[in-house]
């Protein structure tokens, strides 16, 4: 994918006109032997206010601790039915424009062909999928899930004194992995759509600036490219930044298990801080090296990695146990769809509020990132076949994933739970960054497997740290994608800095404050831009029938 590029002009006329140039309100210069291409306010205002967030957090932990459970405690507790019929409604959103004449609208105008074949269109997607929590709730989640969060009230196979009953095995390893293909699946996707498709649609289609303001050009006109604007670029800012915080803690939290698991080094805050100062470090030398040699080479490698991860696991553990329970996950994720995404008469609150309502928070703070990725690479699709391929092709490699890693550690788990680390790790003493080594610990090649898994978590986090660093920056320089890099390395170092503080400020719960925090007046954002998504397929087929 070039990232290098400004997107192309539409290939129809377009029906929304303005004179605004990109970076026409940017403030251009040399600092010493450091250039700079920065919209004036956007920059200065997130880069002040991520500097304030930083320092203050730093200086009164507790406090923010305190804070921050506040705020996980009110974004669950009071607004899970919020987010539930908001995510419910971006899926029923998307595949209304399947059905209706919308589908048949191209981005990029009536004569714009698809920039990608659909082999490598698919490999980019499946890249977008791929991330750090694959590796840390790969294995979590599905035993969590069959065994202590029970959705919709499903029966645990250990009963109150601890005895595992035999019978509830199979119904409860089936749920625990539906349960967590509904945080992994189309309700995650179709937010990521929202994004995608408004920005498609406004950069091809209608050839305003690549930026997400411009998606609220039908709502507020010429005052997008004022404050209204500068306040939406913002609060795309920070999302992002809180989102991609969340990920690279998770992805620290898990780097010191493993280390500690196949080294003995300690687990603590100081052994995570300096985890991603180191890594932080690397994805600067990305950044640096550009995409071609930076980002683009470490991505390959991953995937690479990745792919040969998931196929030993998949081979060197009962594979037909996990291919059979990958299909009864799946069959069970679709029977019981419309339970599972239902947000009113469930008492699985410990399912729903605790791990549901953070994933929904969690996708929409990363819409900004992986939306900008897909509506890049895929222009001259029809709306139709976008949002059908986009749901459905990352959804189905990631339920493989986790229907493999989880039906194995679920076996493991069943077999003998008196000497599974799976349920020491899990259930017993929630320690969830070491899940997926209790599971390596009972397949050959334990070790290296293990050490293996460190390193996909590190380059996972340095790919996320410099992909993440270029969307930040393409917002802050007013949509340019070309900006000076010392300005994609300095949000490099605040997307660090701030997974540092929110991991001093408060660990797993501190992440999702960030997470929940930034996604409710994002949400916002994005139910505004389903209404302009409208505003533009309308115009769209307009042109198509003159």
């Amino acid at each position: 994918m070039n990232h290098t590029n400004e997107p192309e002009s539409p290939s129809v006329t377009s029906d929304m006109q303005t004179d605004y140039v990109v970076g026409q309100d940017n403030i251009k210069g040399q600092f010493g032997p450091i250039g700079f291409d920065i919209h004036n306010r956007v920059f200065v205002v997130s880069a002040l206010a991520s500097a304030i967030f930083i320092v203050l957090t730093l200086l009164f932990p507790e406090r923010a601790e305190s804070v921050f459970q506040s705020i996980v405690a009110f974004s669950t507790g009071t607004l899970d039915w919020y987010f539930m019929i908001l995510v419910d409604f971006f899926i029923l959103f998307c595949l209304a424009l399947v059905v209706l004449p919308y589908g048949s609208v191209r981005l990029g105008g009536a004569d714009a062909r698809p920039d990608h074949s659909y082999l490598s269109w698919f490999a980019m997607l499946f890249t977008a999928g791929i991330g750090i929590g694959l590796l840390f709730f790969g294995v979590l989640e599905p035993v969590y899930h069959a065994n202590v969060s029970l959705p919709l009230g499903i029966t645990s196979p250990f009963g109150a004194d601890g005895a595992l009953n035999p019978a509830a095995i199979d119904d409860a390893s089936a749920m625990g992995l539906a349960g967590t293909y509904l945080h992994w699946g189309i309700h995650g996707w179709a937010v990521y759509i929202v994004m995608a498709l408004a920005l498609g649609l406004f950069t091809y289609n209608k050839g305003l600036p690549f930026s997400i303001r411009s998606a609220f050009f039908p709502i507020l006109g010429e005052r997008v490219w004022g404050w209204w604007g500068h306040v939406i670029d913002i609060l795309a800012v920070f999302s992002t930044l809180f989102g991609l915080a969340t990920s690279l803690g998770l992805g620290a939290q898990q780097a010191n298990a493993g280390m500690n698991f196949v080294f003995g080094l300690e687990v603590s805050i100081l052994t995570q801080v300096i985890v991603i100062i180191l890594v932080t470090a690397v994805a600067l030398v990305s950044v640096w090296r550009g995409l071609e040699g930076g980002l683009k080479k470490l991505s390959e490698i991953n995937m690479i990695l990745a792919v040969l991860f998931f196929f030993f696991v998949l081979f060197a553990g009962p594979t037909l146990l996990a291919l059979t329970g990958f299909w009864s996950g799946l069959t069970t994720y679709v029977t019981d769809f419309i339970p599972l995404s239902a947000p009113f008469g469930r008492d699985d609150d410990a399912y729903r509020q605790s791990w549901t309502i953070f994933y929904w928070a969690w996708w929409i703070s990363w819409a900004p990132f992986v939306g900008m990725f897909i509506a890049r690479v895929s222009r001259g699709r029809t709306v139709r076949e976008f949002i059908l391929c986009v749901l459905l092709v990352p959804s189905l490699f990631i339920f493989i994933w986790m229907g493999v890693f989880g039906s194995t550690a679920l076996e493991q788990l069943y077999a003998d739970p008196a000497a599974s680390l799976v349920k020491e790790y899990v259930i017993d003493n929630y320690r969830p960054e070491l899940s997926l080594f209790g599971m390596l610990n009972e397949l050959p090649l334990t070790g290296l497997m293990s050490t293996l898994g460190i390193v996909l978590a590190l380059i996972f986090f340095v790919t996320s740290s410099d992909s993440g660093s270029l969307v930040i920056d393409t917002i802050t320089a007013g949509g340019k994608i070309d900006a000076p890099r010392p300005q994609r390395m300095f949000w490099a170092v605040i997307e660090g800095l701030i997974a540092i503080v929110l991991l001093i400020g408060g660990g797993l719960t501190a992440l999702q404050a960030g997470v929940t925090a930034t996604a409710i007046p994002f949400s916002i954002v994005m139910l505004l831009m389903c209404y302009s998504i409208i505003k533009a397929l309308n115009g769209e087929l307009r042109l198509i029938r003159k």
